[in-house]
């Protein structure tokens, strides 16, 4: 397999990985806990469920063939939420990361250098690919940290637990080697 091909594998276990994290927080939630925001100057968990949906519709619908910052996009509204519709949250949620998954899953290896524009800025494919690696994991672990502060039981932890370490690594040792997988103990 070539470098290029483990990086869009790399790439796209990276994003499900975020994409899980994301869930299993906003899953612990009471349904009208999507819609709090701490003060005016936050942004409620549904809030950045939407911006992170029209960010992704944008920069990976036509990857290779237009402009990664849609006309279409009305990214100011996407910081604004009419109702309280725990279903529109999920919808939304869904949407977006099956347009950036199927996106990478389409990608040749070899495109990983072919020029894209994002604002009218050139970029590779690769560039842009780490660029939301690095702005989605951002706006997950603000879901993460909203639902933690949120939730009013106990919270089911969503790497290993606190003062599980040492059992944790013992399980981990007394198994043989392993390629590892994104979905455990980061």
């Amino acid at each position: 397999m070539s470098v290029e091909s483990n990086m869009l594998e790399s790439a796209i276990r990276q994003f499900t990985h975020y994409k899980e994290l994301g869930e299993k927080a906003m899953r612990q939630l009471e349904p009208e806990q999507l819609f709090i925001a701490p003060n005016e100057d936050s942004n409620s968990i549904a809030v950045i469920v939407k911006h992170l949906w029209g960010n992704m519709l944008s920069r990976w619908t036509e990857l290779l063939t237009s402009d990664g910052e849609k006309p279409w996009r009305l990214r100011d509204e996407e910081f604004e939420w009419a109702e309280a519709d725990p279903a529109q949250v999920w919808q939304y949620w869904e949407e977006g990361w099956r347009c950036l998954l199927d996106a990478l899953q389409q990608l040749q290896p070899e495109q990983l250098m072919t020029i894209i524009y994002i604002r009218n800025e050139g970029h590779t494919v690769l560039e842009a690919i780490n660029r939301q690696l690095c702005h989605y994991p951002y706006h997950v672990g603000q879901i993460v940290y909203a639902a933690k502060m949120l939730k009013s039981t106990s919270w089911d932890s969503l790497s290993i637990p606190r003062q599980r370490s040492a059992q944790y690594n013992a399980n981990k040792f007394d198994q043989p080697r392993q390629r590892r997988h994104f979905t455990e103990g980061i």
